[in-house]
Parts: C-alpha cells; sequence; structure tokens
C-alpha cells in the first residue's frame, strides 16, 4: 500500500383544501419559530424545481445524503423537478402535484428560466416575487411546515451562450437577492444556491484550466461537479450539522465511537467497527466535472457536512501511519489528537461500494416520481371541473394517487435496505 505524509396565487385556494387538512392557527404561528436545523420526526421532503432539479443529480445526491448520512430512518423524500418550469408553473400545479405525497419540508430552486435569458429588468424581478411568494404561500397552505427557499444557481460564462454569462450572473444574483427576502419574510430558511456555486468556479477554473466545466456544457445544466455545489447549498438550507461521527481510539486505554458506530473490537491500535451511518461518498476522478470528488478541493463540503472524524490518543511517537480500507496515510501527533477528517483526507473508503448501489437505488425511484407527476398525477387538473360533479371520477383520482404513494412508498423501502452496517477498519501504527 502506498503510504503518504498528509498536511492538513391564483384562486387555488379551494383545490388545497380539497388536498390537504385547514391549517390551525397554531400550527401557523409554529412555522415562524420552526429554526431550520429541526428536521421535525417523520419529515416528508419534496425537492422542487425546473429541469435542474429533473437532472435528478443533486436531488439524488440529497436523498442520498438524508438516508444513510444523518442517522435518521424517518425522512422519505420525492422530487418534483419539471423541465423548463418557471416558479409560476409550480404554483400552478402544486395543489394537485403534491397531493400523492403530502410533503411537510421542501426545498424549492427557481430562478434560472424565470430569469428570461435577459439582463435584469423590473418585470422579471416582479414576475419572479410575485411567482415565488405563490409557491411559498402555497406550500404552507398544503401543510409543508419548513421551505429551504432556494435561489437560482449562476452560469459559467466560458460556456453559458444565450446571453453573456456575466450579464446573466448579475441577472441571477438579482434574483438571489429576491429570494433571500422571500424567506426571511416568510419564516423560512434561505439556500444559497447561487453563492455556493460561484464561489467555487473560479477556483477550480483557476486549477483545472477554462475547459473545465462544473456548470455542464451549455453552461447551466451542472454536471455532477456543480451538483454537488447545490447539494450543499440544500444541506445548509435545511440546516443540517455534518457530524458523521467521532471515533476515539486510545493507543493506551479504551477506543469509542459516537452513535452510528459500534466497535467491534480493538487490538493493539486497531479498531473494527459496523457503522450504520455513512459519510457521503464521491466518485473517484479528481479532475473530471462529472465526477463529485473534482469540485470538492474548491469548497467545505467535508468541513460544513462530512465530518467523520478519528482522534488519536496515546500516541508516543511524532506521527503514526492511519490505513483505513486499501490506504494508508501519515499524520502527525498533533494532527491526530485534534482529530482528522478520514472522509476528507482519504481518496477512497470502505463505504464507497454500499453508497454507490444506495445512489443507484435512489435513482430509480427519482424516475419513477418523474414519470409519476408529468406522465399521470399532473393531467388530473385537466378534469378538476368534472371531478368536482362526478363522485366517480374523483374516487378514480383518489384511487390513482394511492397507488402511486404505494409504488413511491415501496421505492422507497427498496432504497432504504441498501443501508446497512458496513463493517470497516482503522489502524494506527506509530512511525518513529
Amino acid at each position: 500500500m502506498d503510504c503518504e505524509t498528509r498536511s492538513t396565487f391564483e384562486p387555488e385556494s379551494m383545490k388545497l383544501r380539497r388536498h390537504f387538512p385547514v391549517l390551525s392557527l397554531c400550527f401557523l404561528l409554529s412555522v415562524s419559530a420552526m429554526r431550520a436545523g429541526d428536521l421535525p420526526a417523520d419529515s416528508r421532503i419534496a425537492v422542487i424545481g425546473d429541469s435542474i432539479t429533473e437532472q435528478k443529480l443533486y436531488s439524488k445526491y440529497l436523498e442520498s445524503y438524508l438516508l444513510a448520512c444523518t442517522g435518521r430512518d424517518d425522512l422519505v423524500v420525492f422530487q418534483f423537478g419539471w423541465s423548463g418550469e418557471r416558479a409560476d408553473g409550480f404554483a400552478n400545479r402544486l395543489a394537485n402535484d403534491l397531493g400523492v405525497f403530502q410533503p411537510t419540508v421542501a426545498t424549492t430552486c427557481y430562478g434560472m428560466n424565470d430569469g428570461s435569458y435577459q439582463p435584469f429588468n423590473d418585470a422579471i424581478g416582479g414576475a419572479y416575487e410575485k411567482n415565488m411568494t405563490r409557491v411559498i404561500e402555497g406550500l404552507k397552505a398544503a401543510g409543508v411546515r419548513q421551505i429551504a427557499v432556494g435561489s437560482p444557481g449562476g452560469v459559467d460564462p466560458d460556456f453559458f451562450t444565450r446571453l453573456d454569462g456575466t450579464i446573466y450572473n448579475e441577472t441571477l444574483a438579482q434574483l438571489r437577492d429576491i429570494a433571500r427576502r422571500l424567506a426571511e419574510k416568510s419564516g423560512q430558511p434561505f439556500a444559497n444556491v447561487y453563492d455556493t456555486m460561484m464561489t467555487a468556479l473560479p477556483k477550480s477554473k483557476e486549477a483545472n484550466g477554462k475547459d473545465y466545466a462544473p456548470f455542464g456544457s451549455d453552461g447551466f445544466h451542472p454536471a455532477p461537479a456543480g451538483q454537488l455545489l447545490m447539494t450543499q447549498a440544500f444541506l445548509k438550507g435545511l440546516g443540517l450539522d455534518g457530524a458523521i461521527g467521532t471515533i476515539t481510539l486510545d493507543l493506551e486505554g479504551d477506543t469509542t465511537a459516537t452513535t452510528g458506530h459500534e466497535v467491534l473490537s480493538t487490538k493493539a491500535g486497531t479498531v473494527e467497527l459496523a457503522s450504520s451511518r455513512w459519510p457521503f461518498c464521491f466518485d473517484a476522478d479528481p479532475k473530471n466535472p462529472n465526477s463529485t470528488r473534482s469540485i470538492v478541493p474548491f469548497t467545505n463540503f467535508n468541513e460544513e457536512f462530512n465530518r467523520f472524524t478519528l482522534v488519536v490518543m496515546g500516541l508516543t511517537t511524532p506521527k503514526a501511519r492511519v490505513t483505513w480500507g486499501a490506504h494508508s496515510l501519515e499524520f502527525t501527533k498533533a494532527q491526530l489528537e485534534s482529530g482528522i477528517n478520514l472522509a476528507a483526507e482519504f481518496p477512497a473508503t470502505p463505504f464507497d461500494e454500499p453508497f454507490q448501489k444506495l445512489m443507484e437505488a435512489v435513482a430509480v425511484k427519482q424516475q419513477f416520481e418523474t414519470n409519476a407527476i408529468k406522465n399521470l398525477v399532473t393531467h388530473f387538473r385537466i378534469f378538476d371541473e368534472d371531478a368536482k360533479s362526478d363522485a366517480e371520477l374523483a374516487a378514480a383520482f383518489e384511487t390513482i394517487r394511492n397507488k402511486v404513494a404505494e409504488k413511491h412508498a415501496a421505492h422507497h423501502a427498496s432504497a432504504r435496505k441498501r443501508i446497512q452496517p458496513v463493517n470497516h477498519t482503522v489502524r494506527v501504527e506509530p512511525v518513529p
């Protein structure tokens, strides 16, 4: 094994009442008081947006993180991405389409299309503010307690051709500010997708060259690298703390681990563990924008949301070799006593293969969601007036909704059963 030294609104209110219970005053008051990180028990999380959401990349990463990395087994996700959509499009279908899932938490990501691929003007800003207000109020009326109101992302001027990319980023930044104000006004958390993406972009370009395309070949449908940045923004918007776990290995005493990690055995600086709470795992290629790993050096994803910490006590030499999986790295005594982040330091992990299988199951599930909404459920709106006077038709629609919900639950269960404890070993060897 190689070893190296590392340093370190429209009249839809009536439709909403048909699909969702009327909210009590107490519930409405509780919305503004809720903190972003609460994610109440049994949260049902709707991931909402345009074609960037329908790419089913950041939504896949987000769902995989929520299932595997939080240590919770009560979270369920449904993505509602729709290609080409603006905020008014979702506001118009919200009451009907959410009926198959009935979320309590939501993330929204609109603005890329709402900017009309033009320089910003008051009409664009006014329409976006009006329609995002409809979305937020509609979600609240539908029973959604917590909304991570997302800004649009940015575009890559080296690849974006619909308009000068610098000019369109100014438009998107204006829409970001509107989304932020609406989040504050409604007492909801804000997910700053724009700044998360645009802060990392120049750093990644400086290191990898102008041909590096984390925002996709068209400059605005992000590749996996850019989609990881979006995931980071929404994890922050949801208020997650990012502590995956801590292993404390005392070379002269006991070894302990936090919840989600069971110590199976210890012997001579080696600890065997079974971890039911996983770190987030990246693709392998450190340079390809189609690999999530390629953007990691240019953002603080690991520091914010992927802290799987090893603390070593009782070391009597200046440094030690740490072996985890197939890789060994050397660290100083001070680094090990302070704690190293295994997920950040090691280029591959024992969790990589099971995490990939989980994401494959989530991808199948999310493809079902797109098919169910776009090809079936959303068309119920066409017959809405007929269903008001035809109880048999209304009942048929309800039966279909229930069937979609059953299939969705089966897909969710199939993904969740992929999350089994991973046995892995950490070995610490003193180096003179």
